[in-house]
């Protein structure tokens, strides 16, 4: 397996260019290949990113107990747990559910493809690659993701004049009402704890209790119970 090769000078260019809502993106790459594991995280870090790293799809879901990612590079032959079981794990549990995954492996086939994109993925890469195609692919989902969040944050005003409000939720405890209003504004687990000064573990555990009183199945499904559409009166 051919290793990407890391510039002698480190771009620090990179270390400046992506620091979206003033927070570092965190990372997490899943490979069995360890030296091809070091090559990608340094790869990555080098452009500014906060890189974690395991071994296979088990050691991964560890990985995201002790700290939730931004954004998923799995490899999908690995021992123990192969990349497909990890995407059907993340997209099955609901506080990963909508963390975005990039599969990056040598497996080309267009049945490969497929069911990784059967598997919840948001992209597909195949090795050998070029660290700057893997970089702009991150980039551009990590931006859509933030697109998302500011439209979700955005409370006010539409081209038919309605506004979204917040409404409260009678079912929700305090707690769970500031995770769920928290949610709408489209923030993840690690910007919720540190904003309400709570561990991600709490966090998790609240938004697991917001979708089982709910019987809701994603996040998505939280922040849109709690907004409704208001016309405004018009004199």
């Amino acid at each position: 397996m051919p290793l990407i090769l890391i510039p002698a000078t480190a771009r620090l260019s990179g270390l400046l260019r992506y620091h979206q809502n003033q927070m570092v993106k965190r990372l997490l790459v899943v490979d069995d290949e360890a030296a091809l594991l070091s090559a990608i995280a340094a790869a990555l870090r080098s452009e500014g990113f906060e890189v974690a790293t395991a071994r296979n799809g088990k050691d991964a879901i560890l990985q995201i107990a002790r700290s939730m990612p931004d954004l998923l590079v799995s490899d999908i032959r690995m021992p123990v747990m192969d990349g497909y079981a990890l995407a059907r794990h993340f997209r099955s549990a609901p506080h990963t559910s909508l963390i975005p995954i990039v599969f990056l492996t040598a497996k080309d086939d267009t049945r490969d493809r497929i069911e990784g994109f059967r598997s919840g993925i948001d992209a597909y890469i195949t090795k050998p690659f070029e660290p700057d195609e893997l970089t702009a692919v991150i980039r551009s989902i990590l931006d859509r993701v933030e697109r998302t969040r500011t439209a979700f944050a955005t409370l006010t005003g539409t081209a038919e004049g309605k506004e979204e409000v917040l409404v409260r939720d009678a079912e929700l405890t305090d707690a769970e009402w500031r995770v769920a209003e928290a949610i709408a504004r489209g923030l993840t687990n690690k910007e919720i704890a540190a904003e309400l000064g709570l561990s991600i573990r709490t966090v998790e555990s609240h938004v697991s209790r917001i979708l089982g009183k709910k019987n809701f199945s994603n996040r998505v499904e939280i922040a849109r119970s709690i907004l409704t559409i208001r016309t405004d009166e018009k004199e």
